[in-house]
């Protein structure tokens, strides 16, 4: 079903009609000074849709409540939790109620926290209700700034996520973002990026002109015109209103804001008795007790400034004695190598995944009482890949080895066990590990893929790859000054065939 909005006249073509289900579809960003005529233009908008689409007003000013008298919207007070908007947000697209959230009386900071709420329960509505609603938001920059204000990181952050929701993502979902805003380069570019159609209204700042004519498609000559617009005035372009832009003049309005702007009255004639009136305390006036700030305290002087650099720090505080024995650290990390040593014992520990390797690490860590908490993830994951290799007290101490522990951390997790077993082979001056033997430190089948490893390890300058006359592989450190003896790449898997002998 297609509905034409009558939203005012257009120079010289008669009427200017919107299309409302081209508009729920490619959603609209209204911008101009203050005093533009913004606030007019949506309340045209709303008066005109109310019949046939269910509305939500984000009202920062309290301006657009008197929509209740005469379409029946439900005025939402945002002084409320966060918990309870979102759930009368989901209540309002269950029962397609259309609402105003009145922001009036918070700052700055409750009234994006108190937006994002509201925005967040409509966006996370059940699918069964996701009807077409037309969300207004007036004072956008306000809930999508394009740079971080006096408000804290989190409540920009969850303002700017609900507004990107519902211009990125709320199409599908049935919600279609209008937008108004006195100033787009104070509005987030994700969020006005995502609009199809644009009214641009009076501006005067140059980067304001130059980007309301590059959304319009005009050139920069012709950006002057915005400073020229009368109050009422925009310029329209997009699918729902027009292919080409389109001078409009905007209709008028049934209902009125209850905040008006301020017209020049006469000044009263002047009593004779003015002093009096001035000085002299009402009754009830009385009885409201005076309330005086207290003077700022005079700043510090520099010889003062200079005592407190100089003052020495006060004593740390002696840790409480703990009830529980103390844990010896030694003890607790022979634990935990016994059971490394345990759980690699399982021929096939090397194929199986770290998250699963980490979960029998714990079970059995709780198994033998190991004090303590247990190593995180990213611990375990470097004792597993120095577990796997295992050197001698000889290797394990040496300057060599502490330095391929040093380069191996560089790395990631996956191939830092790749990389110890080449370098305890090369600094022990063993035959170059098989593909095989490095498939299976890598957890893999394949050998084309321990291949690609050792070829990124040779482009990151880590080792250098070269064969002798026969054909055998030798990896060489440039950093630890060693190399391995040369190895057979077709060789069997030797890790497997020192578990089987063990066996």
């Amino acid at each position: 079903m297609q509905v034409s909005i009558d939203m005012g006249e257009s120079r010289g073509t008669g009427p200017a009609h919107m299309d409302l289900e081209e508009l729920l579809a490619t959603r609209l960003l209204v911008q101009g000074n203050s005093g533009s005529g913004k606030s007019h233009l949506l309340r045209r908008l709303l008066e005109q849709s109310a019949p046939w689409v269910q509305q939500c007003i984000i009202d920062p000013e309290g301006d657009f409540v008197t929509l209740s008298d005469r379409y029946g919207h439900l005025v939402v007070d945002a002084a409320r939790t966060d918990n309870e908007l979102t759930r009368i947000a989901a209540r309002v697209r269950q029962h397609r109620v259309s609402v105003v959230l009145n922001l009036e009386g918070l700052d700055v900071e409750q009234q994006m926290r108190a937006a994002a709420a509201f925005l967040g329960g409509m966006f996370d509505a059940d699918r069964d209700y996701w009807y077409p609603v037309l969300v207004v938001v007036d004072e956008a920059q306000l809930f999508a700034p394009a740079a971080a204000g006096e408000v804290s990181d989190e409540a920009r952050k969850l303002s700017l996520g609900a507004m990107t929701n519902l211009m990125c993502r709320g199409r599908k979902r049935g919600l279609a973002g209008v937008i108004a805003t006195q100033r787009l380069a104070k509005l987030a570019k994700n969020v006005a990026a995502e609009a199809s159609n644009f009214l641009m209204g009076r501006t005067f700042l140059d980067i304001d002109m130059a980007r309301a004519a590059d959304l319009l498609g005009m050139d920069r000559r012709q950006a002057e015109q915005f400073r020229d617009l009368a109050r009422g005035h925009f310029v329209a372009l997009g699918p729902a209103i027009s292919r080409r832009p389109l001078p409009v003049i905007i209709g008028d309005v049934e209902t009125s804001a209850r905040s008006t702007s301020p017209k020049l009255t006469p000044l009263p004639e002047a009593p004779a008795d003015a002093a009096d009136l001035i000085f002299t305390q009402a009754p009830e006036e009385l009885s409201r007790p005076v309330v005086r700030r207290p003077p700022p305290p005079p700043p510090p002087s520099t010889n003062e400034l200079l005592a407190q650099v100089a003052k020495a720090r006060a004593e740390a505080t002696p840790e409480p004695i703990s009830l529980f024995p103390e844990i010896d650290e030694a003890e607790r990390e022979a634990q935990i190598a016994s059971v490394m040593a345990e759980l690699l014992s399982d021929p096939d520990a090397g194929f199986r995944t770290t998250a699963v390797l980490y979960q029998d690490f714990l079970v059995r860590c709780r198994i033998r009482r190991v004090p303590g908490e247990p190593p995180a993830l990213p611990a375990f994951k470097r004792l597993l890949a120095v577990a796997r290799v295992a050197p001698d007290e000889t290797t394990a101490s040496s300057d060599g080895w502490q330095q391929a522990l040093a380069l191996s951390a560089t790395l990631t997790d996956d191939v830092q066990g790749v990389f110890l077993v080449l370098a305890q082979a090369a600094l022990t001056a063993q035959p170059c590990p098989s593909d095989a033997t490095l498939a299976r430190l890598y957890g893999t089948h394949s050998s084309s893929r321990a291949r690609r490893l050792l070829t990124w390890f040779e482009e990151r300058g880590l080792i250098v790859l070269r064969t002798d006359f026969r054909n055998q592989r030798i990896a060489a450190f440039p950093d630890l000054s060693c190399e391995t003896a040369p190895g057979d790449p077709a060789g069997p898997d030797a890790m497997a065939d020192l578990r089987g002998a063990a066996e």
